[in-house]
């Protein structure tokens, strides 16, 4: 996995840190939103919030009862601005046109 960001903007006198993480998102008949974790990090500082990292997932895609198989998915960057005082604040990036093998272990 390759991800590159330019959070620095998210940034102000009141930005303790960033929390991000990159989840697997895919509908179910029985859910319209299913969410799989596969990487998260800490951004502490500004200058550590511009980035490009090239990295193995962190957590795995598992696909408990083979409900993914040939099914598309989107991987969503999510972060979450973690202030010194008041509400966290959060968004994401979607990125589509994802889809599983139909075949796979």
């Amino acid at each position: 996995m390759n991800i590159t960001a330019d959070l620095q903007s998210l940034f102000t006198w009141n930005t303790k840190q960033l929390f991000i993480f990159v989840a697997a998102e895919y509908e179910t008949p029985r859910n319209s939103l299913n969410q799989v974790s596969l990487w998260d990090a800490i951004i502490p500082a500004k200058e550590h919030a511009k980035f490009w990292i090239q990295t193995a997932n962190k957590y795995r895609f598992i696909d408990q009862g083979s409900n993914l198989r040939g099914k598309k998915f989107n991987l969503t960057l999510h972060w979450h601005v973690m202030p010194k005082t008041g509400r966290m604040f959060a968004d994401k990036l979607v990125m589509s046109g994802f889809r599983l093998p139909d075949e796979h272990r």
